[in-house]
């Protein structure tokens, strides 16, 4: 692709072109889409085949880190990524995260068990860590950013595609396939957008960059997140809630994250900005996003083994019924957008969000299941935790302020992330330890007696009053934010 001399130039908005050509923008945007596309799906593309692959491995309880072992890896990786691609450029940089994207999709494809998948999910977490961050910075880096707000509505326009598209996708391969498919689909797309991206042009190096000088603080970090993760998961079902083991997973989390805290204040680049936590009406929009992709993500990973489980519904009919609640956080993220324009009023939106989530929440957990219940429900959930995200992170580039909008943004975006990986990890832990000895293997084939659907459904609604307090105190936090006026 052939680009103006101008954007080979260091990465700096001064050194931008004043306007591209609508057609060079979507030369960008056709080559920049696969990744996010990408990215994007892979959040909801496994959602639909959980019960199919523990049927195959015969461990449903270890399905939840699937998308853990991605989320916890993302998490580490999205500021290395940015720091790295800073120094080296984003275009090799991307180039590396479609490698590890790639690798991490050929061991889930052959993977003999199911630690091998959750191994494979991991790599592939290192790669997606950088699809979406880097594929936005490269648009940064080719667009001035005067376009950079009108081309806004294809980014969303892609956002929502993808999460609809993904369980959908993943419940009719599954159905008619198998679940490894899924895998080898990433093959064409993989290969498309790693041709795509070496295309474009390069940019100088920027050797001043500080890069990544705070491994000490990723280690911290990194082992903090993997304790609690796994006490949390696997509490209840591996040992007791108060036992030894839970209280030595937790003291060394704790710990771990005590000392990078402490870490951080003196080291001049850490891995974690604590600083940034210190600028009033910041920290209550990354707690607002942390609680709110909490919630989605535990819905979206285990309200299709509800369906399956508590209705005998079909992979294929699950992943139609999650399409909804996708289409319902797409419009809430929209309406927000749209109101916000019109009042400059941010902070009473997502209040109400979450407080119509929660209330959809406790119907879901009320009710009785079936098809035409569950999916309006699902809407008018998607509908109350859509709005969250991007509110809170405009709320927190206001807070932030010009100066640290870039930072402002990594760290939004690692509270969406550690809120999804705790998510899973922690309604898996209250799931699994509520959920009858189900033979996962009978139910994938044959479906399950009367009796056991009985227990079945009590367990995952006891999950859902437990997401319902989560939404509750989301709401709170989000109504103590302080006010501000766009």
């Amino acid at each position: 692709m052939n680009a103006p001399e101008s954007h080979r130039q260091k990465a700096g908005d001064a050194d931008l072109p004043q306007e591209v050509s609508r057609k060079h923008f979507f030369q960008i945007f056709t080559t920049v889409m696969l990744p996010i596309f990408i990215g994007a799906i892979d959040q909801t593309l496994l959602a639909t085949a959980t019960t199919t692959i523990a049927a195959d491995f015969g461990k449903l309880s270890e399905t939840s880190w699937l998308i853990t072992a991605y989320m916890l890896t993302s998490a580490v990786t999205v500021p290395v990524y940015g720091r790295l691609g800073d120094r080296y450029g984003r275009r090799e940089i991307m180039l590396a995260a479609l490698g590890f994207f790639a690798a991490g999709a050929v061991v889930c494809c052959l993977a003999p068990t199911l630690g091998w998948l959750i191994t494979g999910r991991a790599i592939q977490g290192i790669g997606g860590g950088g699809l979406i961050s880097l594929s936005m910075a490269l648009i940064a880096d080719l667009v001035p950013p005067r376009q950079r707000a009108g081309f806004q509505g294809y980014f969303s326009a892609m956002f929502t595609t993808a999460n609809v598209l993904g369980p959908i996708i993943g419940g009719m391969v599954v159905s008619h396939f198998n679940w490894r498919w899924l895998f080898v689909g990433y093959a064409p797309l993989l290969g498309f957008a790693f041709w795509r991206i070496a295309k474009l042009p390069g940019v100088e190096r920027n050797l001043r960059a500080p890069g990544v000088r705070d491994l000490s603080g990723l280690a911290l970090f990194a082992v903090g997140m993997c304790t609690l993760l796994f006490a949390f998961s696997s509490a209840g079902q591996r040992f007791p809630w108060l036992s030894w083991p839970m209280a030595a997973l937790l003291g060394t989390g704790i710990l771990s994250w005590f000392f990078m805290f402490m870490h951080a204040r003196t080291h001049p680049a850490p891995f974690f900005p604590v600083e940034l936590l210190r600028i009033p009406g910041l920290r209550g929009p990354v707690a607002t996003v942390m609680l709110s992709a909490f919630c989605v993500t535990s819905l979206i990973f285990y309200l299709p083994i509800y369906v399956q489980l508590a209705m005998g519904a079909s992979v294929s009919q699950s992943g139609v019924l999650l399409a909804p609640l996708m289409m319902g956080v797409a419009t809430g993220g929209f309406t927000s957008g749209r109101l916000m324009a019109s009042t400059g009023r941010p902070q009473p939106i997502p209040v109400v969000g979450l407080c119509w989530a929660a209330a959809g929440m406790l119907v879901l957990a009320l009710v009785p299941p079936s098809p035409g219940v569950i999916a309006p429900l699902a809407f008018c959930i998607g509908l109350g935790f859509g709005p969250s995200m991007p509110v809170a992170q405009l709320m927190a580039q206001v807070a932030a302020g010009r100066d640290h909008i870039g930072a402002a943004v990594s760290i939004v975006s690692l509270g969406r992330m550690l809120g999804s990986a705790l998510g899973t990890a922690v309604t898996g832990g209250v799931l699994y330890s509520l959920l009858p000895d189900v033979d996962i293997k009978q139910v994938v084939a044959s479906g399950v007696v009367q009796a056991d659907r009985g227990a079945i459904t009590s367990a995952f609604h006891g999950a859902f009053l437990f997401i319902v307090v989560v939404a509750a105190l989301g709401a709170f936090n989000a109504s103590r934010v302080p006010k501000v006026r766009i």
